[in-house]
């Protein structure tokens, strides 16, 4: 499953030379990974949580490489897809294109979790049902 959308690059996206702070760019990719789930759920976030009884998907390593600056104005295409699946892990990979052309890719690697029942403030990693690995276009581990 591939997630596609367009962004037009604003004054407070970037930095005094007037190009996109590096920062941001996570930020983007962090809003296109919430805008993959709700396409292949057909759910927002908040609904998909309380169905699978999670508390969200928090990023546990994250990189990106940067080609070509983009500035204030532009308009450019970002291309979100989950590349693997693990039991409670998986991957995202992010392609900013503008003008065309790749400018930034950026990589996550995320965990499906819930409340630890051992420590009520904390967090576990808990399997990924097998119904959301598939809407990602993935087979379940084990299947």
């Amino acid at each position: 499953m591939l997630f596609s959308r367009d962004l037009e690059i604003a004054f407070g996206d970037c930095d005094p030379a007037g190009i996109v702070f590096y920062p941001n760019y996570f930020r983007f990719f962090d809003t296109s990974t919430a805008m993959l789930f709700a396409q292949a759920l057909g759910m927002k976030q908040a609904e998909w949580a309380a169905r699978y009884e999670v508390l969200g998907i928090p990023m546990v390593d994250t990189g990106s490489s940067f080609k070509r600056p983009s500035r204030f104005g532009d308009v450019v295409t970002i291309k979100t897809e989950v590349t693997a699946c693990r039991r409670s892990s998986f991957d995202v990979r992010h392609q900013l294109f503008n003008a065309g052309q790749l400018a930034v890719e950026g990589r996550e690697t995320r965990v499906w979790v819930g409340r630890d029942p051992e420590n009520p403030s904390g967090i576990r990693a808990k399997a990924l049902p097998a119904e959301v690995v598939r809407a990602l276009g993935h087979e379940p581990v084990g299947d």
